[in-house]
């Protein structure tokens, strides 16, 4: 984070999409200026939300690549959830909501591998 007069910090989060004919995510790259890294990183998949307290609602972004395998996204989503609930204890710390959020991502994680090993028999 770059620091701003008063001490205050600014990082800037800069994400590209680029779709094809159908405006379907063809590639997903990011980059932050407070990353170590040189170049933009490629993503297959991307959430991004943002709290519109005014409204009490949320704006969401969701995009995938064609590249994406479902094996990925349940994968994605699981580690989603898991960091959602993370992040909602050090907010909150209602431990209770925290274990049932856990739990459904392990129960949905464990659904889908049932439901992958079904179809791969």
């Amino acid at each position: 984070m770059g620091l701003l007069k008063n001490d205050k910090m600014k990082s800037t989060i800069t994400i590209e999409v680029e779709v094809d004919n159908e405006k379907v995510p063809k590639e997903i790259k990011w980059s932050a200026t407070d990353s170590t890294a040189d170049a933009m990183q490629q993503a297959k998949a991307t959430m991004l939300s943002f709290w519109d307290g005014a409204d009490k609602s949320a704006l969401r972004i969701d995009l995938w690549t064609n590249e994406l395998m479902v094996d990925e996204m349940a994968d994605f989503y699981y580690q989603t959830i898991m960091g959602m609930a993370d992040t909602f204890e050090r907010a909150t710390h209602l431990h209770p909501l925290v274990a049932d959020m856990k739990d459904f991502a392990k129960a949905f994680y464990t659904k889908f591998r049932a439901t992958q090993l079904a179809e791969n028999k």
